[in-house]
């Protein structure tokens, strides 16, 4: 604990595939995200890490080892293991540099491959659990290993969606076996791992094609088959059920989340029963039991268990969620722009409005629990979550409509919303406000500079300030990404990217302004904030700045407690001109930190053991890649 909050990440507990008593998770321990042992027969937790900086990473294999990745304050490091009764850390293979996480995959007889990652390269090394591993390919940019058949003779490798390279099978030597491309005529590619069986190779996949999401699958003896009468309208993920013969579909879909179980050869779709909210996780078990960690607005996460298997203690708050809650359509040039309203309890006329803008910008804001809402709602305003253009949940039209240009399209709903909420008599048009944080804190300084009549505040956390010199240095990964979107680089398209730039409208800003940065964030980095700052100096905007001495996707409960509370008293100084009236209520741990676009996808039950991150500045979904 730190003060009155806590640390977690939303994430189910892995399940080991050969005995489903046996789990691994994550809780916090001390203000710091930490991996634990569950063992449901004896209904008893055992705390496996202990770092100062906190883990993030866990998993557990076929043999019940316990899996956690030993990384430094750069993100850089190795995989270790323990047993699940406990003992000493044992390297996972020998003779391996280190690197960033980007994948591990356990084999049933304990073949271990995992992917490591530097800026310019994913290179994949395997070899016997605790023996010498030996490099079996490299690729240039990033890439995640994303699956291990069970008897680990074939990998799964994932690069971008849209890539000519989206997957690639390859033999346990680094044989190439199949290259799957995404950039063709037949739409973007996902992997989402093999059956979890022995008697044939099916890796499961997503397609989005003709404006919709389908199931595929690829074999060595069928090559590449898409199940179109399984599509779906916007973003979903799977995981095979045990059985190898069907898959559990998580879809996002307008700020909430649906299940469906599918049955591939049956041809079958059916609903899995949830309540009404968001499905942070959800995963298929033995039998028919299905886990999955359930939220809305006024209620923290819950981890559920359908068939009442004992599952480790949640991380949920039982305090009162104050404020109402409701959702918000207003009238936009590609359809109507969906908004999630919090407003204080009894409010009785127009109060002042907090936008908390979400990253991506292929991300959205969910019918979720979310302490800064919680925070901000109990200090008496009204918060406004927009899934403005761009973002996912809402089909892949929605996700590509940029017309006004890339953040200048985002800003512009932004103010529609605004426009729309004053209107109606809910919010005060002199008292708005923003607060994002990555990509978010991008918007809000555009959104200060080109519309500062609208805005009386601003909140941006690690933001992109100046979009030419974050492409100069930021990751790989980042750089493609921000070349699809303005359509090339800074020298090739120099005017876009100075139009949708914060930097060229610095001079424009009017409204206070809190910056906070990291000092090792790679993803944006530092020195493109320093010239914003410098820049606001010189216009003499009023602004306050806030460095913390984390990378970009820094999960440690102090970092989040300072920024919490900094924002929220700055806010209410500049928006409500009074101290906040109560202190701010103890909230379970929020990505609006800071490390915002991190989703930790658990291995499917029966696939052998898989941890697979994305993390990334501009998300794409729930889609690994």
């Amino acid at each position: 604990m730190t003060g009155r909050y806590q640390v977690y990440r939303a994430a189910l507990p892995e399940v080991c595939a050969a005995d489903p008593t046996r789990m691994v998770f994550t809780a916090d321990a001390d203000g710091r995200c930490e991996v634990f042992t569950w063992d449901a027969a004896e209904l008893r937790a055992r705390r496996v890490t202990d770092r100062p900086r906190g883990t993030l990473h866990g998993a557990i294999d076929h043999d019940g080892n316990v899996w956690w990745f030993d990384e430094d304050e750069h993100g850089t490091g190795r995989w270790r293991f323990q047993p699940f009764a406990g003992g000493p850390d044992l390297p996972g293979l020998l003779g391996v540099p280190e690197g960033e996480p980007r994948g591990l995959a356990v084999s049933d007889d304990a073949f271990v491959a995992m992917g490591l990652g530097d800026p310019r390269s994913t290179t994949v090394h395997a070899g016997p659990r605790g023996a010498t591993g030996r490099e079996v390919t490299r690729v240039d940019g990033h890439a995640t290993l994303s699956g291990i058949t069970r008897d680990g003779r074939l990998l799964s490798l994932s690069a971008a969606a849209g890539s000519a390279r989206a997957v690639t099978v390859l033999a346990a030597d680094g044989t190439l076996r199949a290259v799957l491309a995404g950039d063709g005529p037949h739409g973007r590619l996902w992997s989402l791992g093999f059956a979890p069986v022995t008697d044939r190779v099916e890796l499961l996949l997503v397609r989005e094609s003709n404006n919709r999401y389908a199931l595929a699958s690829w074999s060595p003896d069928g090559g590449t088959v898409t199940h179109s009468w399984c599509t779906f309208d916007t973003e979903i993920t799977a995981h095979w059920h045990p059985d190898g013969h069907s898959v559990l579909v998580r879809q996002d879909r307008y700020g909430r989340s649906t299940l469906h179980r599918v049955h591939l050869a049956e041809r079958t779709v059916r609903p899995v029963p949830t309540p009404r909210g968001t499905l942070l996780d959800a995963a298929p078990r033995t039998g028919d039991d299905v886990h999955y960690l359930w939220t809305d607005t006024a209620t923290s996460p819950r981890i559920v268990s359908t068939a009442g298997t004992a599952l480790p203690p949640g991380h949920g708050i039982d305090a009162h969620v104050p404020g109402e809650h409701r959702d918000l359509w207003t009238a936009g040039p590609d359809g109507p722009v969906h908004s999630l309203l919090s407003l204080p309890d009894g409010h009785s006329h127009p109060v002042p409005a907090v936008f908390l803008v979400h990253g991506g910008p292929a991300d959205h804001d969910r019918d979720a629990y979310d302490g800064v809402v919680h925070s901000l709602v109990a200090s008496g305003f009204a918060v406004v979550r927009v899934n403005y253009r761009g973002s996912t949940g809402y089909g892949p039209r929605w996700r590509r409509a940029f017309g006004e240009g890339v953040g200048l399209t985002q800003i512009a709903d932004l103010a529609s919303v605004r426009a729309d909420l004053v209107e109606r008599g809910v919010v005060r048009a002199d008292a708005t406000g923003l607060w994002g944080t990555s990509w978010g804190g991008y918007l809000v300084l555009l959104a200060l500079g080109v519309q500062p009549e609208l805005w009386q505040a601003g909140v941006a956390v690690k933001p992109v300030a100046d979009c030419a010199a974050a492409h100069r240095t930021t990751t790989p990964a980042l750089r493609a990404l921000d070349e699809r979107l303005f359509g090339g680089t800074p020298d090739e398209v120099p005017e876009r990217y100075e139009r949708s730039s914060p930097l060229h409208y610095a001079a424009a800003v009017r409204a206070p302004l809190l910056v906070v940065a990291a000092s090792r964030d790679v993803k944006c980095p530092p020195g493109q904030v320093r010239d914003y700052l410098t820049a606001l100096h010189h216009a003499g905007v009023r602004h306050e700045s806030m460095w913390l001495d984390t990378g970009h996707d820094g999960y440690e409960a102090d970092d989040h407690v300072a920024v919490l509370r900094r924002a929220v008293v700055f806010l209410d100084r500049e928006l409500r001109r009074r101290r906040p009236r109560a202190a701010a209520p103890m909230t379970p741990r929020s990505d609006r930190a800071g490390d915002n676009g991190r989703v930790y996808l658990p291995a499917s039950a029966g696939q052998g053991t898989s941890h697979t991150e994305r993390s990334s500045c501009h998300a794409e979904g729930h889609h690994p890649q």
